[in-house]
């Protein structure tokens, strides 16, 4: 089973937003939000020795996840591949996940009342495709792949080239995407973006201990009723059956 990881190269982002486009194109995000986003750090230090970078930033897609366990239905969930995948038929749109994530890198979409966030493309993935914004990022400063796999890119840059994560101490989140580049560069840019502290919502914390069950007993009940209308609906036509030999 593959385990999916992207390696943002600081070098060779130049912040033209490409992948913000191609990502809003893709998966239709509304224009006020964004599952990618660039940023610039600012210039720091004392002239002539000066330093500024920019920072792409998108769901980290972590090991341990803090939204999984935060969101009541389940609608938050880990596949197999390690991708954090949100199921809208389940999702409320409560936002419990969303101020569960320390890179606030989901959002409610407003238009259709669903959480949305980066999941590596999984859709274009099923079907053997690179994610939009790495093929569209004119300097390919992304880097996608599988860490599974010791002849892949991304193998190389995390576990050779020492590429970084953004992290926290007493945190254990274990981020999939990874950054690289002049030391300096790479310094500032984890300095100035750095995860924050995961919240809770004071109404998903009750929704937290139930709904989880009224899920599973709604579905329980449609299931038992389906059977007892169709073995009602069996038992009725052999009755009928014997009624007209």
């Amino acid at each position: 089973m593959p385990r999916y990881a992207m390696v943002i190269e600081t070098e060779r982002c130049v912040g033209c937003q490409s992948c913000t486009v191609a990502c809003k194109s893709e998966w239709g995000v509304p224009e006020r939000n964004a599952r990618t986003r660039v940023s610039q750090t600012g210039t720091r230090g004392v002239f002539p020795n000066l330093t500024t970078t920019f920072h792409v930033s998108q769901c980290n897609n972590c090991d341990k996840p803090t939204c999984v366990p935060a969101c009541p239905t389940g609608a938050t969930f880990q596949a197999d591949d390690g991708t954090v995948q949100v199921n809208r038929g389940l999702c409320i749109g409560c936002g419990s996940c969303v101020a569960a994530c320390p890179y606030g890198a989901r959002y409610v979409n407003s238009e259709i009342g669903k959480v949305d966030k980066c999941d590596f493309c999984s859709p274009r993935l099923a079907r053997g495709l690179q994610p939009a914004c790495v093929e569209t990022c004119p300097g390919k400063a992304k880097i996608f792949g599988d860490l599974q796999d010791p002849s892949s890119h991304v193998f190389k840059l995390v576990y050779h080239d020492g590429a970084r994560r953004s992290e926290k101490a007493g945190l254990p989140l274990g981020p999939n995407v990874y950054y690289t580049g002049k030391q300096e560069k790479v310094d500032l840019e984890l300095a100035t973006f750095t995860p924050g502290e995961p919240r809770t919502i004071a109404a998903a914390a009750v929704w937290t201990s139930v709904a989880k069950k009224l899920v599973y007993l709604a579905v329980t009940a449609t299931f038992l009723g389906q059977a007892v209308a169709f073995f009602h609906q069996l038992a009725t036509g052999e009755k009928q059956f014997e009624e007209h030999p």
